[in-house]
């Protein structure tokens, strides 16, 4: 083989260490070699030299290696623009167009650019100051953001879905002196709910309103805002690494919300340490649908994707999710359990009304599929003697079940990720197993948010993995979760004392979630410190683990257990109304009649069910007694905070009186 076809060969099998040879003899003395190495590429590129640095910059490991070498978020979006400035950055729905659209890594830039000097316009606003958003996952919000970043400001998220008084409450402990909002009725009810004394200006962008400059908080449509901004020449200086990137409030399952302040170093520490355990491929497709006040979206999906240079999609609403995964075909998913949970009881739902066969076919597809997944991940699994039969049969179940499944997401599921809470085990399994291998993760707002999650190649679904790369972990004598590195917070914001009591005197940010570390360094938590239920003999149970058992059952939609200074463990239960139903006509009762959810039959049935799903567990940590409720616990009725945890002190509070009847029941029975 002569020099020439060699070189030849070597580029079309190693683009990627071909075009690092070139970029090290860029600005130097080229030396023949190198020389021919770049005229060889340029034809094997069909003479197009700027093809090479496109091509080879798609890369997953290049679009890694050019993060880490950012130093603020607002680089995430500036980097791009002379390599591939022309790629599709973000795709949404344009409502009035009633089509989906896209905007490119040049055409957000000048988006955000306009958006800079409209802030820029108000000599109100100084740098470090802070500006609100309260929006839905749009284009929009993206703007706002870069901008607000890249001026050296400060964005305070709100939670869309929060209170008016809430959300006032945030306003004025931040400080913030601009509100971005969708609908102007949103900031009416703010206003009147609380006073916000530091608010100078307030943006509507979707309703077409009539521009209040004169008000005391003067209110303006969008295309004004950003007509204020034309004339502007001169932009502020842009943010350092330990500027704050975000206030992100903490949705406290109990009191007022705390900031938590995060800089732009925090960020793109937490981004380089989660990349050291998922993998992504050289095209990915993000979709992004959790609201972006929440850490866990605005870091591992809308920064990640910006910063590597992925197109994100934004999901129309909740109610178009399912249509929205086959149009989108997302490869990236971020996700709570709960929407894992709600397509798997679909599925329940489903194969309860087919024939047996079919059930059988599923059932088989499930234990193929999971004995697959355990042999490949390490997982310890019995293996009946059929299993011999597995690779004959593994591709056609595959076919006709994992596929239908995967189809439910658009059919290319990559990175698939669940944080928030815990997974099911039977969720995971059936997902695990079914091709759709849901990586657990855990994190706090405050370490930005990811502090473990697992890897691709190693998955293990009973833990949330291993701490990303550049974070330090250990237990306390408690065995609480206790975390260091750079990607903890700042603190608090107006808050020393709460920003003393959740670090140690030596510098470690205590989590306050009970755990074990394994040998291998995979993490499993088993609950809150504070939610660990002391029975009056002693007897410790972490709820989180027994309450997932418990809503295995198809009866039981939500559930918590409680029993603190108690002599046995109870559980207050929502049932799902379908099964809840069919439950009643096989008891004899009316599912419509309050009644039944008191009646002996339906507790002493309820109680067999829960008895069978938590048949694992000490018997001590079997609940003895049941309350059965019919009404959902939700963000909106005041149960769960914004990322979905359950407040227990209010679920307690509503619920005194059933709480005392389960025992006073009880023990008139013992007495």
């Amino acid at each position: 083989m002569n020099i020439t076809k060699f070189t030849y060969f070597f580029v079309q099998s190693f683009p990627y260490f071909s075009v690092r040879i070139i970029r090290s003899a860029e600005g130097t003395g080229r030396s023949k070699a190198v020389q021919f190495l770049i005229h060889v590429c340029a034809m094997t590129f069909q003479g197009a030299p700027d093809r090479i640095t496109t091509v080879t910059m798609y890369t997953a490991k290049q679009r890694i290696l050019d993060l880490d070498v950012l130093s603020t978020l607002p680089e995430l979006l500036t980097h791009h623009l002379d390599k591939r400035p022309d790629a599709v950055a973000y795709k949404f729905y344009d409502q009035k167009a009633k089509a989906w659209l896209e905007k490119s890594f040049k055409e957000t830039f000048e988006d955000v650019l306009a958006w800079r000097k409209s802030f820029a316009a108000y000599p109100f606003l100084e740098r470090g100051d802070r500006c609100a958003m309260l929006l839905p996952n749009c284009y929009e919000a993206v703007c706002f953001d870069q901008s607000v970043l890249a001026n050296a400001l400060v964005p305070v998220p709100l939670h869309a879905i929060d209170t008016p008084k809430s959300s006032g409450f945030i306003l004025r402990d931040s400080g913030a002196k601009v509100l971005v909002t969708n609908k102007l009725l949103k900031w009416k009810l703010i206003r009147e709910a609380c006073e916000t004394p530091d608010l100078r200006l307030v943006v509507i962008t979707d309703d077409e309103i009539e521009d209040d400059p004169s008000a005391p908080i003067p209110v303006m449509k969008l295309s004004t805002f950003l007509t204020l901004g034309r004339d502007v020449k001169d932009l502020p200086m842009g943010p350092k690494g330990d500027d704050l990137a975000a206030l992100v409030y903490t949705s406290g399952t109990t009191g007022n919300p705390k900031g938590v302040m995060l800089t732009h170093r925090n960020v793109l520490s937490n981004l380089r340490g989660t990349l050291a355990n998922i993998t992504p491929h050289d095209e990915e497709q993000f979709l992004s649908f959790l609201p972006l006040s929440h850490t866990f979206e605005r870091t591992a999906s809308y920064y990640l994707a910006l910063g590597l240079g992925y197109p994100l999609a934004f999901n129309r609403s909740i109610a178009h999710l399912t249509e929205d995964f086959k149009i989108i075909r997302p490869t990236v998913l971020l996700s709570v359990p709960r929407v894992y949970e709600m397509v798997y009881a679909k599925l329940r739902d489903g194969l309860a009304k087919k024939s047996g066969f079919v059930r059988f076919l599923f059932n088989w597809a499930v234990n193929v599929g999971w004995r697959r997944f355990s042999s490949k991940n390490g997982i310890p699994c019995e293996r009946p003697l059929s299993s011999i039969f597995d690779p004959l049969v593994a591709g056609f179940l595959d076919r006709k079940v994992g596929q239908t499944l995967r189809d439910v997401f658009g059919g290319r599921p990559h990175l698939y990720i669940s944080g928030g809470a815990a997974l099911s085990p039977a969720v995971s399994k059936i997902f695990c197993a079914l091709g759709i291998p849901v990586m657990q993760g855990y994190g706090m707002t405050e370490t930005s948010p990811i502090i473990a999650v697992n890897r691709q190649d190693w998955n293990h679904p009973s833990t949330v993995g291993p701490a990303v790369s550049n974070l330090e972990v250990r237990l306390s004598e408690e065995g609480e979760l206790q975390v260091r590195g750079p990607s903890v917070m700042k603190g608090y914001w107006n808050r020393p004392d709460a920003t003393k009591e959740i670090f140690t005197p030596d510098g470690w940010l205590r989590t306050g979630d009970v755990c074990e570390i394994y040998d291998d360094g995979y993490i499993r938590i088993t609950g809150r410190i504070k939610e660990i239920i002391v029975t009056s003999t002693g007897e410790k149970v972490p709820p989180a683990d027994l309450e997932a058992a418990i809503q295995e059952d198809p009866l039981f939609a939500q559930a918590m257990v409680l029993g603190d200074d108690r002599p046995f463990i109870s559980a207050i239960t929502v049932v799902n109304p379908e099964v809840w139903t069919k439950f009643c006509e096989e008891l004899g009762l009316d599912p419509k009649d309050p009644a039944s959810l008191k009646s002996k039959e339906a507790k002493a049935a309820a109680l067999r069910r829960i008895k069978h799903a938590t048949r694992g567990f000490p018997n001590y940590g079997v609940p003895r007694q049941v309350t059965l409720l019919t009404d959902d616990w939700s963000i909106e009725s005041g149960f769960l905070t914004p990322t979905l945890k359950l407040k227990r002190r209010v679920v307690m509070a509503t619920y005194a009186k059933e709480i005392e009847e389960m025992y006073e029941t009880l023990e008139r029975k013992s007495a």
